[in-house]
């Protein structure tokens, strides 16, 4: 497929390219300096060939409309989405820092580490899924971390408006569209919850599920699910257990592992009925994390006393 790929000095109405930055399913990501404010930016293109799909474009804007929509230290921010002559672009904040794929290279990371990152991530989540939005395609590539540990999680383009919230009337439905069907697989293999996997609705609930599988892999420098081919792959995902943690790196406190396994769930009804409760038993990890990783006192004990308990 070729690419509408942008040249250092090109001009996309005010924005003056400099840099690539990436590029992904949905679009090139670029480095950019807005003249009229003198600030950098980055961009996301839209390709040549996937203008003209219909899909593609409605999928396109609904990252601009669904991210913009939310307003939270862990999310990116989204400026505008503009279109200058052929070429339609998002506009977006400029994060100088590492993806967490990138930060995963060298092998897992330590549980302080990996503690710091998940809270950010679950808090982010928690308040996108308050707002009514799925974001559909978390994984490490979509998490950006800066050089002072804040995390942004990057790329709506897959979002869409559960049914509950424009039942209930949320203010960001007039705004976010969904553009997607059951049966129609959306995500990134290896990341998808089952239900995603096998094509049927989704809810907040597969969200935990992706984070599950992150916070499985940042533990064990290992990915949750992963066959030779990405049919085995989703097979894998519908019906099969990845390995205990445990095994693993003993050195993973055991609430730590409650919330993987939890979030791991087949049934989304044995995952957490809100995603603000994960944001909370994992700040209580965090919080109590030189006890959990002490050698005296019990682990258990702390998680259940002092953090809400793991299942209803």
């Amino acid at each position: 497929m070729t690419s509408m790929a942008l040249s250092q000095g090109e001009r996309l109405g005010p924005y003056e390219v400099l840099a690539p930055l990436g590029a992904g399913g949905m679009g090139e990501v670029y480095q950019a300096r807005d003249t009229r404010l003198g600030r950098e930016v980055a961009i996301k293109v839209l390709p040549e060939e996937l203008f003209r799909d219909g899909g593609r474009l409605k999928r396109f804007e609904q990252e601009a409309r669904s991210a913009s929509a939310l307003n939270h230290p862990n999310i990116i921010t989204v400026h505008q989405i503009e279109q200058s002559g052929p070429i339609l672009f998002i506009v977006m904040e400029l994060v100088a820092g590492k993806t967490l794929r990138e930060l995963l290279l060298p092998g897992p990371l330590s549980i302080k580490k990996a503690l710091l990152i998940a809270n950010q991530v679950a808090d982010g989540l928690a308040c996108a899924h308050e707002a009514g939005i799925v974001h559909r395609d978390l994984k490490p590539e979509n998490l950006m971390v800066t050089k002072d540990d804040r995390v942004k999680i990057l790329d709506f383009g897959l979002a869409k408006l559960t049914l509950a919230a424009l039942e209930n009337g949320s203010p960001t439905a007039t705004t976010v569209m969904g553009v997607t069907e059951p049966g129609v697989v959306l995500g990134t293999v290896g990341y998808m919850s089952p239900e995603q996997a096998s094509g049927l609705a989704v809810d907040y609930r597969s969200d935990q599920f992706s984070f599950g599988s992150i916070l499985y892999e940042m533990t064990t420098g290992r990915r949750a699910f992963r066959k030779k081919t990405a049919a085995q792959t989703l097979g894998a995902i519908i019906q099969d257990e990845p390995e205990p943690i445990a095994s693993l790196n003993q050195k993973a406190p055991a609430p730590l592992r409650w919330i993987v396994e939890r979030c791991l769930s087949k049934d989304p009804n044995d995952r957490y009925a809100s995603t603000r409760d994960l944001a909370r038993e994992l700040g209580v990890i965090w919080q109590h994390l030189s006890e959990l990783t002490g050698t005296s006192g019990s682990v258990a004990k702390v998680a259940l006393e002092k953090g809400p308990k793991r299942f209803a």
